[in-house]
């Protein structure tokens, strides 16, 4: 019985309680996220830098939509899983870059992600980041924000998959609720909300 109710309030939360977690964090986004969200800031005039570091690009999954839209990608990761330049730590890498950086970094490094992209985006430039809505959650987080003030957060009126080694056929429903987040180096001011 206490295995059932730990099953139930696991899947309320969005996790299987059973389930091994990928070990470098690994879940990739479904292309169709990306191409639904691109969509919505166009209409909504929203413009990103023609060249754009995909700094955590697993296998491609998000590089490649940018391409197919014109863009100038930079692909890199910290593991080699095929795709771009592998062995490449965005954490520790120093260099300042004229370009956007957009990526769907490990959960579990996103607070660092947020502090070393700031740090590496030239005035103007964004930092966008695929994360779960809990992420605006939190003392450490608020914070966060304080210091980085967020431009927008462009939530999904519709679940999106982010699946473990990217074995979209196999996971094909998530109970977990993404949004975009964006950051503007310069900017002060409220954050926007807005639904895709």
């Amino acid at each position: 019985m206490d295995e059932i109710k730990k099953m139930k309030s696991g899947l309320m939360l969005g996790v299987n309680p059973n389930a091994e977690r990928q070990p470098e964090d690994f879940y990739a986004t479904s292309p169709s996220a990306l191409i639904l969200f691109l969509d919505k800031i166009a209409e909504d005039g929203i413009e990103l830098n023609k060249a754009i570091w995909e700094c955590a690009c697993g296998m491609g999954h998000l590089s490649r939509v940018l391409e197919s839209r014109g863009h100038r990608v930079l692909s890199t990761d910290l593991i080699d899983r095929g795709y771009g330049q592998g062995g490449v730590n965005f954490l520790k890498n120093e260099d300042t870059f004229d370009m956007d950086i957009l990526t769907n970094p490990p959960f579990k490094l996103a607070e660092k992600f947020v502090d070393v992209g700031m740090g590496k985006l030239r005035m103007g430039r964004k930092l966008l980041l695929f994360l779960k809505i809990q992420f605006l959650e939190g003392k450490k987080r608020k914070e966060l924000f304080k210091k980085y003030p967020l431009k927008y957060v462009y939530c999904y009126s519709s679940r999106q998959l982010c699946c473990k080694d990217a074995e979209f056929e196999k996971y094909t429903s998530t109970t977990q609720f993404y949004a975009w987040y964006i950051w503007e180096k310069g900017f002060s001011g409220e954050t926007i909300i807005r639904w895709i």
